[in-house]
């Protein structure tokens, strides 16, 4: 088992000042494509799908283009050891952060899948149209000019993603874990936004910015990233991609 110390940091760091805890979303893309069906997203025009591997030949698997990648990954003290010292770095060194980022925080307790997806389809607002007065719309649009903490808090109040929320965890093929069992896995979302690639966590102080980026070359630029994350713990194999890519027919 995982120590007892590594379950009281994660704890902490997803249920910062928030009492709120969810069941687990699957990194499913059935799953999450009935989620944002419902909650007003056009899954006509882009819908999750699956992403077998890092390597060349499941990327060109992938309908383009894709504007947006979910990794689920397993949280332990070495990945929290280098996140910590990432954003040590950048707090001292600066980065290049584009205003136009939607970025919110996380204070619900395992709702890391539905943050990811609100992180992909929230840098989006600008090139789909959502559905009319459907969630999607109106959180989008409440979340104009608030804060990643004022977003999170807003995320929180909401009665309406958590009924979708739950539906979705009902609606997957892995069984639900109890509510009070500790998950140690994680998602984050990598986005374009103005040429360079964002790599946003809602457990983290701020986007991280992992160079230039492309329409084109999103996918390819996020495998790259997510590889660093793999090389850093090898021998695992918990780390599953989704990507948010053209609906093909």
């Amino acid at each position: 088992g995982i120590n007892a110390e590594f379950n009281n940091t994660l704890r902490m760091s997803t249920e910062d000042g928030g009492n709120k805890k969810w069941f687990p979303l699957e990194s499913n893309p059935d799953v999450m494509n009935q989620y944002i069906e419902r909650l007003g997203w056009p899954t006509s025009l882009y819908r999750f799908c699956d992403v077998l591997s890092t390597e060349d030949w499941a990327l060109e698997m992938v309908p383009r283009p894709c504007v947006a990648v979910v990794m689920l990954f397993p949280i332990k003290s070495e990945s929290e050891t280098y996140s910590h010292a990432e954003q040590d770095k950048i707090k001292k060194d600066g980065q290049v952060l584009s205003n136009n980022v939607f970025f919110m925080k996380q204070y619900i307790g395992n709702a890391c899948g539905t943050i990811g997806i609100l992180h992909s389809l929230g840098n989006l607002t600008d090139k789909v149209e959502l559905t009319s007065g459907s969630f999607f719309d109106r959180f989008f649009r409440d979340s104009r000019s608030k804060s990643a903490q004022e977003i999170g808090e807003l995320l929180q109040q909401s009665d309406e993603i958590e009924e979708a929320h739950g539906a979705a965890v009902e609606s997957g093929e892995t069984e639900v874990p109890p509510i009070e069992e500790d998950i140690t896995t994680h998602f984050v979302a990598f986005v374009e936004k103005d040429g360079y690639l964002y790599e946003l966590d809602g457990r983290k102080q701020f986007p991280i910015n992992h160079g230039p980026t492309t329409t084109d070359t999103l996918l390819e630029d996020a495998c790259k990233v997510i590889r660093s994350f793999m090389d850093r713990d090898p021998g695992e194999v918990r780390f599953t991609i989704t990507a948010l890519a053209a609906a093909s027919d």
